[in-house]
């Protein structure tokens, strides 16, 4: 009898401590600002993002994070100028073709994480001395027209007197998800694929990862933390936070070694092993993919209209001072 009662005794403990525990973390979630993210995609390429999510810096500012996956660019403007989404996490164009198409409280750009294209070229032959040049009379699959990875690789195979149009087949009609199916089922010569599917079909004996894009590209704005004007205006000191914890996870990621990076995201690529994660993590470092704060110039905002100017998808320029809120950049430079 007495075993019972201190079975049931110790039960009724855990069960209070449990409570107890749940109430105080309710209580410390509802002292925080709620702040719902909406990121473009959901990959290893966006690694200091999920370390600042991770690490409990948005937590140290007093903000929580809701992250929703809003699978492409289009999709991410959508979901903030709607109200369903606080800040949005895309390329900086679809923030350019907001503005162009005559929105009036339209988005505008406040912190930048990632400064290069972050896909690379995957080839189903291998190839021992990879040149552009192979590229001629060849089939790949690229993304879909007038989002930035196909339009850097565009401007990249311009770059290295590569016609896009003439020289080459890019297949821009399969969905960004289904790129790695599609090249896996046989179609195209090449694809370009973020990470972590290049590396899962090299792994798996599909492909032969050749070039690195974002090496190729140059430095432009490529994803960054955006919001509508009204909200950046009315929201200074959210906007403010966010930028802190952000420019935290960018100063670890460039003081910190792979396996201590992915040590610190795996929670959030649960299909990917931690030796793949540690390779990943490796390549962007070594292209330097991550930004080194949260700032973005005009050069690179001027060098990612080029690029979409290149594309036919630009008629005209817009002015830094238009789409960059940069009131908070004096803090990291």
């Amino acid at each position: 009898m007495k075993k019972f009662l201190t079975i049931v005794i110790i039960l009724l403990l855990a069960v209070i401590i449990t409570v107890f525990t749940i109430n105080k973390k309710d209580k410390e979630d509802n002292n925080l600002t709620q702040i719902t993210l909406a990121e473009v995609a959901h990959t290893i390429f966006y690694a200091p993002q999920y370390l600042a999510i991770n690490n409990g810096y948005f937590e140290e500012e007093g903000l929580k994070i809701n992250l929703i996956l809003t699978s492409g660019a289009d999709a991410v403007m959508s979901a903030v100028l709607s109200g369903d989404a606080d800040i949005g996490f895309s390329g900086t164009e679809a923030t350019i073709y907001v503005y162009n198409g005559g929105e009036k409280d339209y988005i505008k750009t406040f912190a930048g994480l990632t400064q290069k294209d972050g896909s690379f070229l995957v080839s189903r032959k291998k190839y021992d001395n990879f040149t552009l040049e192979d590229l001629k009379g060849k089939t790949i699959i690229g993304g879909r027209i007038g989002g930035m990875p196909e339009m850097t690789f565009e401007w990249a195979l311009r770059q290295n007197n590569i016609d896009p149009k003439k020289d080459v087949n890019i297949d821009t009609s399969i969905a960004f998800s289904a790129m790695e199916g599609a090249f896996i089922g046989g179609t195209g010569d090449f694809v370009t694929l973020f990470e972590p599917n290049a590396l899962s079909v090299e792994k798996n004996g599909y492909g032969y990862v050749v070039a690195y894009i974002g090496e190729l590209g140059g430095n432009v704005p490529y994803t960054a933390y955006n919001a509508r004007t009204s909200y950046i205006e009315n929201n200074k000191d959210i906007i403010k936070k966010f930028t802190k914890a952000i420019n935290k996870g960018l100063e670890f990621v460039k003081n910190n070694s792979e396996e201590k990076i992915a040590e610190c995201i795996i929670d959030f690529f649960p299909d990917t092993s931690m030796n793949d994660l540690i390779k990943i993590v490796k390549r962007y470092k070594e292209g330097n993919a991550w930004k080194e704060n949260i700032t973005i110039n005009n050069e690179e905002f001027k060098h990612i209209q080029d690029i979409m100017k290149a594309s036919n998808e630009l008629d005209n320029y817009v002015e830094y001072d238009k789409l960059i809120f940069n009131e908070f950049f004096k803090d990291y430079e």
